[in-house]
């Protein structure tokens, strides 16, 4: 069994060096846990390392690949930031939550990532085996914090971010909730007016001698002609879906998706402006805890999972790195906001860029909280006017047949 040399203090505050046999460094830890000791320094001898190498698979791992719920994801970032403010280094936030946090999942994946720092693994690094639910933004985001020394402050940014997402997809569905239960009586009331009312409204008709008004008679053609050949129908949308899965899995098609995507009406501004108050926030938090700005924007570049924006920064990168200004690179790819461009260039001059950003992203900040309440106001509105246009034609159909039912009734 491999061996661990350690550094450790005892219950009474003093320093003790020794070695115990353990079969991982994980191990090790949880031995000198168990004898009162706090690690500070544990290191494989070179039998121990040797052991090591050759013993193929790491027992004692917690359960990787586990998947975050949301909410779960939001609480498990939130309360390492909260530890991590209060003074404490990250394995031992992160021993707080596998021993005591009451969710089993954020547990296991707090072991996890436990157990992956103690050997060795940045954090960063650690969150990709530790559970799919850390994207490659959440990864970025924190490696920067690592690099800037600002982890805390970045989890709390991401904290607001993932808040932000919960809330617009909860007040989405809160709003779309009523204008999809009366879309869906709809459907009811178009399926009993074609197969029970117009059937009967028809022979009516056909028994006065009158024949079926035109908006009528082309809604029964209409009706008649889905449930003809509503399997072609079906099989249509399901291959354009597949197709357009596939189309947008290539790097072209990727790209112009996530382009066009930010063009789309309503949800386009949404988009764009998290990103612009995710990159702002971002580069704030990085250039005003000392990392370069070059740096700075590969890091963004890498964590930014929009392609069409991720080329954009490419460029920006390559002509910062050449020397130009940020500003200036920025303008060159005509993606960036004027006003945003006009702050960046201010700031490089003062030499206060830190502080520009941090303008800038208190300003989309504010931006996106009124597009977010105008998306979920006037998403709803429309499909109620189309709802509501839909039952007008239908009450139109039958109020026109059955008056002129008793027109023909009248004329005999």
């Amino acid at each position: 069994m491999p061996s661990f040399s350690y550094t450790a203090i005892d219950r009474t505050g003093n320093k003790v060096s020794g070695s115990v046999s353990v079969r991982n460094k994980a191990d090790a830890y949880r031995e000198l846990e168990s004898r009162a000791l706090t690690p500070v320094l544990v290191n494989p001898t070179p039998e121990g390392e040797t052991g090591a190498k050759s013993g193929g698979a790491k027992p004692g791992k917690s359960s990787r690949n586990t998947r975050l719920k949301r909410q779960e994801l939001v609480l498990f970032t939130e309360e390492l930031a909260d530890l991590l403010d209060a003074g404490m280094n990250l394995e031992r936030a992160l021993k707080i939550l596998q021993e005591r946090q009451a969710n089993q999942s954020i547990r296991s994946v707090s072991g996890c990532l436990r157990d992956e720092i103690r050997e060795g693994s940045r954090f960063s690094k650690a969150l990709a085996i530790a559970s799919p639910s850390f994207d490659e933004l959440y990864s970025s985001l924190v490696a920067a914090g690592e690099a800037s020394g600002s982890l805390p402050e970045i989890l709390r940014r991401l904290v607001v971010n993932l808040k932000q997402l919960f809330d617009l997809q909860r007040r989405t569905v809160g709003a779309m909730i009523y204008p999809i239960t009366v879309m869906l009586a709809c459907v009811v009331l178009l399926f009993v007016f074609s197969t029970v009312l117009m059937p009967s409204l028809s022979e009516m008709m056909q028994k006065t001698g009158q024949e079926l008004p035109m908006i009528t008679d082309l809604l029964i053609r209409f009706t008649n002609f889905m449930s003809a050949w509503w399997w072609l129908i079906l099989g249509v949308m399901v291959g354009s879906a597949v197709g357009f899965r596939i189309a947008i899995a290539t790097p072209a098609g990727r790209e112009w998706w996530d382009r066009y995507k930010m063009q789309l009406p309503a949800f386009g501004p949404v988009i764009m402006g998290r990103f612009y108050a995710q990159f702002c926030h971002t580069m704030s938090n990085l250039i005003n805890n000392g990392v370069p700005l070059h740096s700075s924007l590969k890091l963004v570049t890498r964590g930014t999972p929009n392609r069409y924006i991720r080329n954009r920064l490419e460029k920006v990168v390559l002509d910062v790195g050449e020397g130009t200004s940020l500003a200036r690179s920025m303008e060159k790819t005509k993606s960036f906001p004027e006003q945003l461009v006009d702050r960046i260039a201010i700031g490089e001059q003062t030499g206060e860029l830190g502080k520009a950003f941090s303008k800038a992203a208190a300003k989309y900040d504010e931006d996106l909280d009124v597009r977010i309440a105008r998306l979920t106001t006037v998403v709803p509105t429309v499909m109620l006017v189309f709802v509501a246009a839909i039952v007008g034609v239908v009450a139109y159909c039958m109020i026109t047949t059955i008056f002129g039912s008793m027109s023909g009734i009248r004329g005999r």
